[in-house]
């Protein structure tokens, strides 16, 4: 029997009444509905040190959230941007939790002031793709406060991203645990000889 794998949503807002937030609780239940295993972190209620890349990384809240990252098969990050970039919050938690992120399928969702960040989460995708060898899902949702009723709703075409994002997120999951389990059972002389 094959275990679905596990999807981490990240609200890195620091504000809980962000739409960035909304967007966060709109992947978790867009999981739960297709019947996938999801955890959330919020981002609000950890209070993290910021990275000086010594002391910090001793932090008491450091190990627990790196174990967070670590179990999940595929991780989802939900950010407002600021100044055409993802937040300082999102980019620290990376810095602070590392290897975690190792060949992990990472996915973006973004909550911005107006169209012209669209090109936002790519610096930080580089970052995890060449530190860490994170595999970068092609799709992403990047919503303005156009696309939300005043009660907090997304609109219908936001709605449909977060789903195509989720189920790009779990699909890719499924294929890497299909590739890493296959490979396990090759002996090395046949991975030796489907190297590049």
């Amino acid at each position: 029997m094959t275990v679905s794998p596990s999807v981490l949503v990240v609200s890195c807002s620091l504000d809980a009444a962000s739409l960035s937030h909304q967007l966060a609780l709109t992947a978790e239940t867009a999981l739960r509905e297709v019947g996938e295993r999801v955890d959330l972190v919020d981002l609000h209620d950890w209070d993290l040190p910021i990275c000086d890349g010594g002391q910090s990384l001793n932090h008491a809240l450091v190990q627990p959230l790196t174990d967070i990252i670590a179990d999940a098969d595929a991780i989802l990050l939900a950010s407002p941007v600021y100044n055409y970039d993802l937040n300082a919050a999102a980019k620290n938690l990376i810095e602070m939790t590392g290897e975690a992120w190792r060949e992990k399928p990472v996915g973006f969702l973004c909550a911005a002031g107006g169209r012209s960040s669209y090109m936002s989460p790519f610096g930080l995708a580089n970052s995890l793709m060449f530190d860490f060898r994170s595999l970068i899902i092609p799709r992403f949702v990047y919503a303005t406060k156009h696309d939300f009723e005043k009660d907090g709703r997304i609109s219908a075409a936001i709605q449909t991203r977060v789903d195509e994002l989720v189920r790009a997120a779990v699909d890719l999951a499924k294929a890497l645990e299909w590739v890493k389990t296959r490979n396990a059972a090759l002996p090395a002389s046949r991975l030796r000889d489907l190297e590049p």
